[in-house]
């Protein structure tokens, strides 16, 4: 569904997208991650046309966003991290208002209108005016918008932005219907564990460059590994026996850190995989030392995050 090919984005001197290749497989729902400053925005006005990427290619369906932008936009629906709202109009004139800026038909207007607030679960505010909506019923409303000429593509920018926690979940459940509907949805959000819930795949950007991109799956697998690993030995055990399993675990050549979180309890990073760490288990064994938990440290997304970018 969407190709992007070595895309740069640069304003002068400075590069705020450099080189960013990948491919979003068709009824996808691809989060979009990275620190502020990532060029998660940037990435997503170029696919979206409003902006002009300085090389490298972007493709929807096949169609090259810069070559053919009228023929794009007519796969996209994007919903941008601000946006506007007309206040003093109904939720229906909004949507009805947008379905003839695409040239649908009166009979269109109205079962795409009200198709879409049942979707939105906004039904019962169809004759309310925008400016009786609290935000998360306008930034609904808004998702509701982008969806009027019914596009194969979404490019939704934090739309769960200030969003309270009900309004999110209501919010997450009309993304994964969208997704069940054949639609492919690129999310950008700051919100990462309800990302690794929903997203079928995960794109990090850290300063222009990408960091990974692949499956929710492949995503844990390989931080996991990369895990640090947490030794508790007996309580009680005394000081003398902390001090041996220390001297024991820096006698291996793939540990490169060991931290004593606790007064029993270790952790060690390494270099390596199960093979490296039952080597681990079976010298500390060895060496009459009384482990009572040998585990790796489960890795969330938001630990993943702080891992594989770069502070600014």
């Amino acid at each position: 569904m969407l190709r992007l090919d070595k895309l740069t984005k640069q304003y002068g001197k400075f590069t705020a997208l450099d080189g960013l290749s990948l491919e979003i497989a068709d009824g996808q729902l691809h989060g979009f991650v990275g620190p502020n400053g990532a060029g998660k925005t940037t990435t997503m006005r170029i696919i979206s046309t409003l902006l002009q990427p300085t090389s490298g290619t972007a493709e929807i369906d096949g169609v090259d966003v810069v070559r053919s932008g009228s023929k794009a936009r007519k796969l996209i629906g994007y919903m941008p991290d601000f946006f506007g709202v007309y206040d003093s109009l109904k939720c229906w004139e909004y949507l009805d208002f947008y379905g003839r800026c695409y040239r649908l038909s009166a009979g269109e207007r109205k079962q795409m209108a009200d198709q879409l607030l049942d979707l939105v679960q906004l039904t019962e505010k169809r004759d309310a005016y925008v400016d009786s909506l609290s935000r998360g019923m306008k930034q609904r409303l808004c998702l509701a918008r982008s969806l009027i000429h019914d596009p194969k593509l979404l490019i939704l920018d934090e739309p769960a932005s200030g969003m309270d926690p009900r309004a999110r979940a209501e919010m997450k459940g009309i993304l994964k219907t969208l997704r069940d509907m054949g639609k492919t949805v690129m999310i950008s959000s700051h919100i990462l564990p309800e990302l690794s819930e929903m997203c079928d795949s995960l794109t990090i950007l850290d300063h222009g460059h990408l960091v990974f991109s692949g499956s929710v799956e492949e995503l844990s697998e390989k931080m996991n590994g990369n895990a640090p690993l947490d030794i508790r030995l007996q309580a009680g055990c005394g000081e003398e026996t902390v001090e041996r399993a220390v001297a024991c675990l820096k006698e291996l050549p793939f540990i490169r850190e060991i931290l004593q979180e606790e007064t029993t309890l270790l952790r060690a990073r390494l270099e390596g995989g199960e093979a490296e760490t039952q080597q681990i288990l079976r010298e500390l064994v060895s060496r009459n030392i009384p482990v009572c938990d040998f585990h790796r440290a489960p890795m969330n997304l938001e630990k993943v995050f702080m891992e594989v970018t770069v502070d600014a």
